[in-house]
Formats: C-alpha cells, structure tokens, sequence
C-alpha cells in the first residue's frame, strides 16, 4: 500500500459564498466546514472537494490536488528528483506541515500531513 492518499481536490474561487451555495444548493453536496471567507470544504463522497479564495488557495487560479502523507518533505523531495518542481518548500501551518509542488506535466499537488495536537 502507498504512503500517499489522495484526500481533497481543490478549486479556486473569488467568492466563497456563491461557490458553497452552487455546490450546495445545485449538486446537493453537504458542507464539512468553513475557515472564515476564505475555505471551505464540501463532501464529496471518497474525497473531499475543496474551495479556497486567492488568500487560502495553494496555486491560486489552478486546481490542486491534497494528497495526505506521512513524510511531506521526503514526498516534495522525490517530486523535484523526478521531473516535477516544489512551487512552495515544506512548512508548518496552524494544523500541518504542507508542501506544494508540480508534477512533471505542471499539475498542483499539495503534500500535507497533520501536526501533533498538544
């Protein structure tokens, strides 16, 4: 089995109010949560489909794909080693350690991974 599950797909919006209510109101998708007027993320059955403003948003104007791992900085290390590109070097953020990174064919992954809580 893989080290790397994909979790989340995201998409860029410039206004969180009218995406949630599109996804909720016109496919019926239930809201998870929202992180003020910049995030949200919607049920999306096997994954998590995931709207982000340009402040919150790892690419803005691009889809990215969330792929949970337990090793971010390996996982961004192997992307640059093979073709790919890191676009943001791993970090810590309020609730995990994230990378951002291109593939080989210039398509956003975010390696992410959740910090301990105290």
């Amino acid at each position: 089995m893989s080290d790397y599950d994909v979790r989340q797909v995201v998409l860029s919006t410039d206004d969180l109010d009218a995406s949630i209510a599109f996804y909720t109101e016109t496919l019926g998708m239930k809201l998870k949560f929202r992180d003020g007027a910049h995030y949200a993320q919607l049920d999306g059955g096997s994954i998590s489909l995931a709207l982000a403003t340009p402040v919150d948003h790892p690419i803005p104007g691009k889809i990215a794909v969330g792929v949970k791992t337990a090793d971010v900085d390996a996982a961004a290390a192997a992307v640059a080693e093979n073709g790919g590109a890191i676009i943001k070097e791993a970090y810590n953020d309020a609730h995990e350690r994230r990378a951002v990174v291109y593939d080989n064919q210039g398509n956003g992954i975010v390696f992410y991974s959740p910090l301990p809580r105290d």
